[in-house]
């Protein structure tokens, strides 16, 4: 199968669809509702037998504010495929689930879940995969503040606020090393 059959072929199924091509990169984007039964259909149908991944993106400021991005790869054909939809906030917890499809779904949706707080229903086991049980906030969010939030759990990483003047995601040119740049690491190496 090649890309243009694979247009046509989708588009037959799913019409409505918004179709982009960059860097002869193919990519549909399609309504919530809908996206459950195009992922099904690219699996029996167009034979993407791989989930390569599964994220998300927060549009801050804009409606709809989340975007769903799954990356599919038929190695039969040698075809790459990225569907796309949008996510209003009020829809966050109404995501359905791609486990059923493909089991590796599984911790792609919980990374999408821990770092973004988007919610899948009918995932088996929708837990945090790399922040710790309780933890309040989702850092990938767009409103979650660069410095981070203090933590009252002083045995997990740093306690306070990352300094941002000098610190990990505001950097100067220099010829200095990453370790020498740091902040953190420079109060580390001090407190030693």
């Amino acid at each position: 199968m090649n890309q243009q059959a694979l247009r046509e072929k989708f588009l037959g199924k799913f019409p409505g669809a918004e179709k982009t091509e960059f860097r002869g990169e193919l990519a549909f984007k399609l309504g919530l509702g809908e996206i459950h039964d195009a992922l099904k259909f690219c699996r029996d149908e167009l034979a993407f037998d791989y989930l390569l991944d599964i994220s998300s993106v927060d549009h801050f400021g804009e409606h709809p504010r989340f975007e769903m991005v799954y990356e599919l790869q038929g190695l039969a054909h040698l075809q790459h495929l990225r569907l796309k939809c949008a996510v209003a906030e009020e829809e966050a917890e109404q995501i359905p689930t791609a486990t059923d499809l493909w089991p590796t779904a599984d911790w792609h949706e919980r990374e999408v879940y821990d770092m973004m707080g988007l919610k899948f229903v009918g995932h088996p086991d929708l837990r945090r995969i790399l922040m710790w049980d309780g933890y309040p906030f989702f850092p990938l969010r767009k409103d979650f503040p660069l410095e981070g939030k203090n933590s009252d759990v002083p045995e997990v990483a740093f306690t306070g606020k990352a300094p941002l003047a000098g610190g990990p995601f505001v950097t100067a040119p220099t010829t200095a090393t990453a370790k020498d740049r740091e902040p953190r690491a420079k109060d580390f190496l001090a407190r030693e």
